[in-house]
């Protein structure tokens, strides 16, 4: 599944199935009946015509529908303490923690970034959006490190561009399985819904494109203290594109999957942290007010530390960045 102008699109692999059995089973969050009554209003089409629930699908057919954005009566401001990076009247900089999902969504209406910003940043909930206010730009909820947020709707506009052309951006400190050899790589490969598995993206043929380039930092080979079977790589990542879970993904698909990524990669963590191996660590971008150059820069997580300094001997590894 992939998304296309805010469609949800799925490539039904095996035919035989229901139509409503299928984008039930490959659509995160909702049920069959929820699915039978989107059919009915004509919210599903089957190569670009709509058919009943019962319809039989076949090898081959694309399955094309719009799903609901989920339904928030109220945002609940919500004393969370920050590690707040930066902040003047126009944007605020954060250094979110592992484990903090960024804006509500299904099965997270509370404990979010936005739930904290709206405590401590007034009137933010009239900027960018109901759900995101203030939001430009998203980090996983297992990755840590820096995000911009806009005060105002000025900010908002400014930020939204920079990403747009990629005068600002993030960098990003990835502790990977296995020994990368080469110095530094590029990955292209276009990114999409996994085909079976809506909860992951995927590198698909047609897809959006994505562009991941990473430059190796430290080599911990497998007889390193704590190292895994096939050893580690601390690598720096610089995205072209900011495409769902992109790094993650891209590292994958080399063969590198991100330290402690239960989705992409080994189910157990060996190195004895929570979450997974990236950090957000180098934020960059234009102030929206001034237009001065910004740089912000956040330390490792203390989880990430340890499982360096396992890595290394008991001490941090030189960092070149």
């Amino acid at each position: 599944m992939w998304q296309e102008n805010d469609e949800e699109v799925l490539v039904v692999q095996e035919g035989g199935e229901r139509l409503d059995v299928f984008v039930a089973a490959n659509a995160e969050g909702i049920t069959r009946s929820f699915v039978q009554n989107l059919i009915k209003k004509g919210g599903v089409t089957v190569d670009g015509a709509p058919r009943k629930a019962n319809y039989r699908l076949r090898s081959g057919q694309v399955v094309r529908f719009s799903l609901p954005e989920p339904e928030v009566t109220e945002l609940v401001p919500e004393d969370i303490p920050l590690d707040i990076v930066y902040e003047d009247a126009d944007i605020i900089v954060v250094n979110k923690p592992a484990g903090m999902v960024v804006h509500p969504a299904p099965g997270n209406l509370s404990g979010t970034l936005v739930n904290a910003l709206l405590f401590h940043v007034r009137d933010l909930a009239g900027i960018g959006g109901e759900l995101r206010p203030g939001i430009v730009h998203r980090i996983d909820k297992d990755t840590s490190g820096l995000l911009v947020v806009a005060k105002n709707d000025a900010a908002m506009r400014s930020l939204s561009e920079q990403i747009q052309s990629r005068t600002a951006g993030r960098e990003y400190l990835a502790l990977v399985d296995g020994v990368i050899r080469q110095d530094e790589g590029t990955v292209h490969a276009p990114i999409a819904r996994h085909p079976k598995d809506r909860k992951k993206m995927a590198v698909v043929p047609g897809g959006r494109d994505a562009t991941t380039h990473y430059r190796v930092l430290s080599r911990f080979p497998a007889t390193a203290s704590g190292a895994s079977g096939s050893g580690n790589t601390l690598v720096l990542c610089r995205l072209e594109t900011g495409r769902t879970h992109q790094i993650r993904v891209h590292m994958a698909h080399i063969g590198h999957p991100v330290t402690g990524d239960g989705v992409y990669g080994a189910a157990k963590n060996k190195l004895g942290f929570s979450g997974q191996a990236l950090h957000a660590f180098r934020l960059h971008l234009n102030h929206p007010r001034t237009g001065e150059p910004m740089r912000f820069c956040a330390p490792l997580p203390e989880g990430f530390q340890a499982a360096l300094k396992r890595l290394n001997g008991g001490a941090l590894p030189p960092l070149e960045l």
